[in-house]
């Protein structure tokens, strides 16, 4: 499970898969049995080890009522990743969306420019709908263009306050292919003030304005690209 907090990285690992991050380059390693965290601890690449259910909450609860801190990503090390998950996903409200990496037939790929950053089409699920289902209208929806279906890409979850409500997001993202883009436009009314086709060039100059899970997203694509070639 990968969690954007504030935009920054939060990786949740099972303890048995720990070795295969260990080419990583973390600046700092904590172990929650002999430490307590703290702002101060937390700089740059954190791994903190043995996480329990005690430190989640620590853990939450410091980033909340902490002004700043200076992680820059986090990766916690856990017994049960699915009962960690579980337990992280109760401290918030989990809202369901979905959303697509579209091409066209010359190679490229959609962006959007909304509320000031460049982002990929998305959007929550309607009641009774399947992600896929949401997927595709709320691609079509927000860009005006029909598209079919490809393969899933990844999940992202991300969290953000609504009111009194602290919302946690999952967005399933899936590739699709651009069937028609005659009558493409931005859809005003949720933020949009620009669509574009844009190369990998392109692209990389995008995700400078972009958010770390969009980011992530790209990162899983390139990924996902490599191993099909092989």
């Amino acid at each position: 499970m990968v969690i954007f907090i504030d935009d920054k990285l939060v990786r949740i690992v099972d303890k048995k898969d720990f070795k295969d991050l260990h080419g990583h380059d973390f600046d700092s390693m904590l172990d929650a049995r002999l430490e307590q965290l703290n702002a101060k601890k937390m700089r740059g690449h954190v791994v903190i080890l043995n996480v329990l259910g005690a430190t989640i909450d620590k853990f939450f609860k410091l980033i909340q009522t902490t002004e700043v801190i200076e992680y820059q990503s986090v990766t916690m090390v856990v017994e049960d990743k699915g009962a960690t998950e579980i337990h992280i996903k109760n401290l918030y409200k989990v809202v369901k969306a979905a959303g697509g990496v579209v091409y066209n037939e010359a190679g490229k790929i959609l962006l959007m420019h909304r509320l000031g950053k460049w982002d990929l089409p998305k959007g929550k699920r309607d009641d009774g709908e399947k992600s896929k289902q949401t997927a595709v209208r709320e691609v079509e929806e927000e860009c005006n263009i029909k598209v079919k279906l490809g393969n899933k890409l990844c999940t992202t979850w991300h969290t953000y306050t609504m009111g009194n409500n602290k919302i946690l997001k999952r967005t399933k993202w899936y590739r699709m292919s651009c069937l028609d883009d005659s009558a493409m436009k931005p859809q005003i009314e949720e933020g949009i003030d620009e669509l574009c086709w844009m190369d990998e060039k392109e692209i990389q100059k995008a995700l400078l304005n972009s958010y770390s899970s969009i980011r992530f997203v790209f990162d899983q694509l390139g990924e996902k690209d490599e191993l099909d070639a092989h």
